[in-house]
């Protein structure tokens, strides 16, 4: 999120606050909203905007399945100082074995009579949770297995008894890095959410280097080709009638139900607020209603590649191929909220400027995920279509995709601002 608002400040974004009145929202303005620090609603509106057209609106989120420090994270054994953790969402865990791992999030630090959120990433790998020798567990040959609780836990370093001077629910080592990385002392850290990391930077791979290796891909990235279409398409925003959005959720890998999750209320009180700013005597009671029948939303989040290694788990006509555009996705027992309404506008838009783009379904005998997508097009009634950049590894500490798509998804995304409103009074 703050990547986010940085581009978008760039970009003539202005912040608003859910805890104050919102004046002089008007045509052409540029605005974003945050909640939690890890969700945000963005939105330029059109030049000719009225009250009770719609939200063109592209939706992702920004969480993604990984370790977090526990509240109470002090543990040791055989004289290793350790840290304990909990999973949060559903990460493929043994890929977190034998890596450099850092921190990152947020730290609430007490500065003269003010308590204040700091954001920190730590980069260096000060974390590592070792496997055990081949030697002492001949049975691996027939599966990694371990205990989550047991068995998942990282060293951060040796004992040492001048190391151990303060707190009694995290290790000092711990606590002195972030200090040293805030500015501030110990003993001004209240409390904190802290996330373990690859410390490991995205490179591009491959012989070619049309690969793209990274943590963080699902949902990263559709996170970032959100935000890039949206300042993309501003040249055209004068003549457009709707309003332009992007909203990025928290909570998504562990169900979206939480004030800022995607099942909260974020997304319908912004939309109202917004609306408010334009209310006149004449508006109807139902504008808001008007609105959401008025809009649609792009679920953008990461699709599944056809793996190499395992081709057969994957329906024989919808195999995505990495670098061959954005995947619609679909789902008859709503899984994804794609219609083939939904579903045509993205291939019209694909089309018609010359985007490649692919389709994906799960095999009959195969479970399927889901999206925010659904729980918008329920809750709100809002047209949805959900889709995504193909990728490998979906939910490793390590994932892959294809560098080519990336442009794909913004160009997607680009034409979809630019061209949505005045193709959408074409479908009847």
């Amino acid at each position: 999120v703050s990547s986010t608002i940085k581009i978008l400040e760039k970009h003539g974004f202005v912040h608003l606050s859910e805890r104050e009145v919102w004046s002089g929202l008007k045509p052409n303005g540029k605005y974003y909203i945050t909640r939690n620090g890890s969700t945000i609603f963005a939105f330029a509106i059109g030049g000719n905007y009225k009250p009770g057209h719609g939200f063109n609106i592209i939706g992702a989120h920004t969480d993604s399945p990984n370790l977090r420090v526990k509240p109470n994270s002090k543990k040791s054994s055989e004289g290793m100082l350790m840290v304990g953790v909990e999973p949060y969402g559903g990460g493929l865990w043994h890929t977190w074995f034998d890596r450099d791992l850092t921190v990152a999030g947020k730290v609430i630090v007490k500065k003269g009579d003010r308590f204040e959120t700091k954001l920190v990433d730590l980069h260096k790998p000060i974390l590592r949770i070792p496997t055990l020798a081949i030697h002492l567990n001949p049975d691996v040959r027939n599966g990694f297995k371990f205990n989550d609780e047991t068995e998942l836990l990282p060293l951060i370093g040796i004992e040492k008894a001048e190391n151990e001077k303060s707190s009694h629910k995290h290790h000092y080592a711990l606590l002195n890095l972030l200090a040293k990385d805030i500015g501030c002392d110990v003993s001004d850290i209240q409390t904190f959410e802290l996330s373990l990391a690859d410390s490991q930077p995205p490179v591009f791979g491959g012989a070619f280097e049309e690969f793209i290796f990274s943590p963080r891909l699902d949902n990263l990235m559709m996170s970032f080709c959100s935000v890039k279409s949206l300042v993309n398409s501003l040249g055209t925003l004068e003549k457009e009638s709707n309003i332009r959005a992007i909203v990025l959720f928290d909570h998504e890998e562990i169900g979206s139900r939480s004030a800022h999750g995607a099942m909260g209320s974020f997304l319908s009180d912004t939309i109202t607020r917004i609306i408010s700013g334009f209310h006149t005597p004449s508006t109807t009671p139902a504008i808001f209603q008007l609105t959401t029948s008025n809009s649609f939303i792009i679920s953008a989040d990461m699709a599944h590649a056809a793996h190499p290694n395992y081709s057969s788990k994957h329906e024989i006509n919808h195999k995505p191929r990495m670098n061959g555009g954005p995947v619609i996705k679909y789902n008859s027992s709503q899984k994804y909220a794609t219609t083939s309404e939904t579903a045509f506008v993205l291939l019209h838009l694909a089309k018609t400027n010359n985007i490649p783009i692919q389709e994906f379904i799960v095999r009959n005998d195969s479970p399927c995920g889901s999206t925010i997508g659904p729980i918008i097009a329920a809750g709100l009634g809002i047209r949805t279509v959900d889709m995504g950049i193909p990728q490998l590894s979906m939910h490793s500490i390590r994932e892959t995709c294809g560098r080519r798509d990336v442009g794909h998804g913004i160009d997607l995304f680009v034409a979809f601002f630019n061209n949505f409103t005045e193709l959408d009074k074409s479908i009847h």
